[in-house]
């Protein structure tokens, strides 16, 4: 479970004030939405959830660990895919896979049967002993996520996971998500995709000038804004958001 409790952040000495307040739980067994307009905060908030940035004010909890007290013991913990997949173009998506299983301490037996099974279930292996160079955004975002898997994290967060993604492609990781959320595993994403969102959440965080203006299951944010379908319900929220503050 990942606990996130008035998190703010400022940039360009205290005048922009990315994120300011936030605070929300993705739950166990849940998926978990983060929605908002660009330049929301919706990534800096991302960032501080997985120890990249620090927040000037505020508190992460990941299964109750303080990310600001203990990062090391957080970061093995989640599970990241991060906006920039950062892969290491000249190793093979082997050799990425088992790198990050080094770095997080996995003995080799178990790297070897976990690798196995991301592999099958993320159907990656025609690519497993190519370089990642030149690989298509697809394969690229599957060899990041079985990275970010292979030492078995309880919570795991996907920044645009379908981002570039072609339809099949997009439907075999919204399964992977699904199975995911079946393992009881916490999974918090971003999308800009709102069929996909209402598709896969089980609840959204709406996240709009720095600020939560909304947390809610997709059928009490559509029942709240009395809209018919979750993206004119997001744009009646984020509208409602910018009016308050104008």
């Amino acid at each position: 479970m990942i606990e996130v409790q008035n998190l703010s952040k400022a940039f360009d000495g205290g005048r922009v004030r990315a994120v300011d307040g936030v605070s929300f739980t993705a739950r166990d067994g849940e998926i978990t939405g983060l929605l908002g307009p660009n330049g929301a905060g919706k990534t800096t908030t991302l960032r501080m959830l997985y120890t990249l940035m620090k927040p000037d004010s505020g508190q992460v909890l990941v299964d109750g660990t303080d990310a600001a007290a203990d990062p090391l013991v957080v970061r093995r913990r989640l599970g990241v895919l991060p906006d920039a997949r950062g892969l290491y173009k000249r190793l093979t998506a082997r050799e990425n896979i088992d790198y990050f299983a080094h770095l997080q301490g996995v003995d080799p037996a178990t790297l070897a049967t976990r690798r196995e099974a991301l592999v099958d279930a993320l159907d990656m292996r025609d690519i497993l002993e190519r370089r990642t160079e030149g690989f298509s955004q697809g394969q690229r975002v599957k060899t990041a996520i079985a990275r970010a898997l292979v030492h078995d994290p309880n919570n795991v967060i996907l920044d645009e996971p379908t981002n570039g993604l072609d339809v099949m492609a997009t439907r075999g990781m919204r399964e992977f998500m699904r199975r995911l959320r079946a393992e009881g595993r916490c999974v918090l994403f971003s999308s800009h995709i709102m069929q996909e969102v209402a598709m896969l959440c089980d609840r959204i965080v709406v996240i709009a000038r720095g600020r939560v203006v909304a947390d809610e299951s997709p059928a009490a944010l559509r029942a709240q804004t009395g809209r018919d379908n979750l993206e004119d319900a997001f744009v009646a929220i984020i509208g409602s958001a910018e009016g308050l503050a104008a």
